[in-house]
């Protein structure tokens, strides 16, 4: 890439030579997925499509209307939920190349992806599209996303830029939180975006912070942002998220977008123009966004360069969807090791569940995705087993009966008041009436078959963007029919495909096995298949907790979710294990828990002596005692034995994933750096490390510690 000053120059060049209603038009949509170009000095229009699973499909310019061609059929991978379940560095670099080579085969310049909020609440909606309720987590699976993304000269766009944590109110919302919640659970992420990940875009959120909505906040775009970070890359509004000229003006946004079709009345158009002319906002403003979106495109060698061509939906592509799919896959409880099914014994197999024949891809609101195809578990199941096993499939239940679609798209109304809360409650007595019906011929079948397999969870009638859950409990009455099954016959494996915990407490104990499924992309059916059969030996861990019910949360025992006009984060930094881990309430599952078909020890824990000098080196080994070849995760938390300030009981610092074959040992390493021992003093307003003892615990979850070792830090 050229030097920083030759680029600057060439901007300035760009940026002296055009006009104010040129600049106008490169900071706010021509259409609803791009901006103005200037054909006269080559400076093209920048084109954005949403991506956290894939390139969404194409749309007329102005209009929510599918251009209906069958050149956007593309790959659809899993969702951000299931990448971290991976716990794989690499995976997230490789499916990060996916989603650049896809959006520049597109001819995208701009992809709408990662989605890094942090799972405040079980609830939220659009949880799926999230990676965990933990910042470091988050950022070290981010980081090699947005680099794989930008390889391609496409912009990663991180999303939402800040604590957009609910869908509820989503517009208006105005959130409460203290300084250092902020700086220590709800930023971080987007800090290692920009500055480890070299982002170069941002997406701001739909909420507001403290009285001002993220797209027009002084505090987060101009003081955190640009003079604390000193981030010089483009920050774009979410679709509608602009709500006066003069503060969008005057902050650190620099393209508004919005879901109309009425883009010469956008703020940062007409409006704006009027301000400027009557000389209530300075051009300056104006210069200073159109040299960052300059210096995005000049990045991207928009500007007279050599640009990378893409590719879209080609066999790499579906590996590295495969690839992601099977580590996602978390194997929860497997008592009498249940599993893996053998095959070759499997002479007739039941199937139930509506999610057993589910497609997934079409649905979500902005992560939708025009898939080339998805492999459904049943069919996944049937391509694996050839015929050889007569597979008998049955509903079980069905989900409400959806409305005639209308005339407007709901992207389009996406921005009218109402959005909300969904309950799993059935209304209408003839649907009920339908329910019971599946249940008792699932519950027959059941009876009937050795094998059984139940696949059932959400959907995306849930798992959606523009409404949170009212609570955690598996809608449509799949409760009553996992419990009748399980009743019937008590070998039956549940499945539950979701994007977000859900209630278990009811039938868990009766379940001999378990397998949690998220939203696993267009090869999500091959990759259960091969789990269940062990032709793949599970490795997904949770990137959150799963608790019993919602209202052991602590952003509903704590703080409020999802509040009215404001919503007070008062849990503090006790987000996710950090609470139940501290106060000792018992989840269903915990942070990081995942099994395996094998076992795994660790042993011989060694830490560097010098302890008054980062980095602080640990090691150990890890072996696989059992008699199959499997991935375990080594986790790393750091404890602060003798804190004089509130501390969580440990944090999530380190983690490394690593294959072994049976009987096979490995050492793994560790660099700990001031960041794994910090906290942030309000008082100061900075990080701090209290100097004094530590833990340094190695597990395999949040609550299960096999290697501890303590360590004094010299200040």
């Amino acid at each position: 890439m050229e030097s920083k000053s030759v680029m600057d120059k060439k901007i300035e060049d760009l940026l002296s030579q055009l006009t104010l209603e040129e600049k106008l038009g490169m900071i706010h949509g021509d259409g609803l997925f791009c901006t103005k170009g200037v054909e006269r000095l080559d400076i093209p229009p920048l084109k954005m499509s949403d991506g956290p699973m894939g390139v969404r499909n194409e749309f007329e310019k102005d209009k929510w209307i599918a251009v209906g061609n069958s050149d956007d059929y593309v790959t659809y991978l899993p969702s951000n939920s299931a990448l971290s379940s991976t716990w794989n560095r690499e995976l997230a670099y490789r499916m990060g190349q996916v989603l650049g080579e896809e959006a520049r085969g597109r001819g995208k310049d701009v992809i709408l992806a990662p989605g890094i909020n942090i799972k405040r609440s079980p609830l939220c909606g659009r949880n799926f599209e999230y990676m965990s309720e933990d910042p470091y987590l988050t950022k070290e699976e981010a980081v090699p996303l947005i680099q794989g993304i930008q390889e391609s000269d496409v912009a990663a766009c991180v999303k939402h830029f800040a604590l957009n944590n609910q869908e509820t109110e989503r517009l208006w919302v105005d959130v409460e939180i203290g300084e250092r919640p902020l700086r220590e659970i709800y930023l971080p992420a987007f800090y290692d975006a920009v500055k480890r990940g070299g982002a170069y875009s941002l997406m701001g959120a739909y909420n507001k912070v403290r009285g001002e909505h993220c797209c027009q906040s002084h505090y987060l775009l101009d003081e955190i942002l640009r003079e604390e970070w000193k981030y010089d890359g483009t920050v774009i509004s979410d679709w509608g998220a602009v709500h006066d000229t003069a503060e969008a003006a005057k902050t650190s946004l620099d393209i508004e977008m919005s879901v109309t079709d009425n883009f010469d009345e956008y703020c940062l158009a007409n409006p704006l123009y009027q301000e400027i002319q009557e000389g209530r906002i300075a051009k300056s403003f104006i210069d200073s966004k159109v040299r960052r979106i300059l210096r995005m495109m000049e990045r991207l060698h928009m500007l007279g360069g050599e640009r990378k061509s893409g590719c879209y939906h080609t066999p790499g592509h579906r590996q590295t969807a495969l690839e992601t799919a099977r580590e996602s896959i978390v194997l929860l409880k497997n008592e009498d090791q249940r599993l893996p099914l053998q095959r070759k014994n499997i002479k007739k197999l039941l199937v139930i569940g509506d999610n057993g024949e589910r497609i997934h891809s079409n649905g979500g609101g902005s992560a939708e995705i025009k898939a080339l195809y998805e492999i459904s578990p049943l069919l996944g199941l049937k391509s694996m087993l050839g015929g050889n096993t007569e597979i008998k499939y049955v509903r079980g239940y069905c989900p409400d009966t959806k409305e005639e679609p209308g005339e407007v798209n709901w992207q389009e109304a996406s921005l009218n008041a109402g959005n909300g809360t969904k309950d799993n409650l059935a209304k209408d007595s003839a649907l009920q009436e339908k329910r019971n019906k599946l249940r008792k011929e699932a519950v027959e079948a059941a009876s009937e078959y050795e094998e059984v397999l139940f696949i059932g969870g959400l959907n995306h009638d849930y798992d959606v963007e523009g409404y949170d859950r009212e609570d955690m409990i598996l809608p449509y009455g799949q409760d009553e029919v996992i419990r009748q099954v399980l009743k019937a016959n008590p070998n039956t494996v549940v499945i539950l495909s979701a994007g977000a915990p859900v209630e278990m407490k009811s039938w868990v104990n009766e379940a001999k096995a378990l397998v949690w499924n998220w939203y696993a992309g267009m090869e999500g059916g091959t990759a259960l298949a091969e789990v269940l059969l062990g032709e793949v030996n599970p490795s997904g861990r949770l990137p959150e907790t799963f608790p019993k019910t919602h209202l052991d949360c602590p952003a509903t025992r704590l703080g409020e979710f999802p509040g009215k006009e404001k919503v007070c984060y008062r849990e503090g930094i006790y987000v996710g294990y950090r609470y139940y881990d501290t106060f000792e309430i018992e989840p269903q599952f915990c942070f990081g828990y995942g099994l395996s078909y094998t076992e795994f020890t660790c042993g011989n824990l060694e830490i560097s002596d010098n302890s008054s000098a980062f980095p602080v080196s640990v090691s150990l080994d890890v072996k696989n005692t059992g008699e199959k070849s499997g991935k375990e995760v080594v986790q790393l938390y750091v404890r602060c034995l003798e804190p004089k300030e509130e501390r969580p009981y440990q944090e999530l610092k380190g983690y490394e994933k690593v294959l072994l074959d049976p009987g096979e040992e490995k050492r793994i390493c560790f660099l700990l750096d001031e960041s794994s021992f910090h906290y942030y003093d309000e008082k100061q307003g900075d990080f701090c490390i209290e100097p004094g003892r530590y833990e340094i615990c190695i597990g395999k979850s949040s609550r299960d510690i096999c290697q501890k070792k303590e360590i004094n830090i010299v200040i």
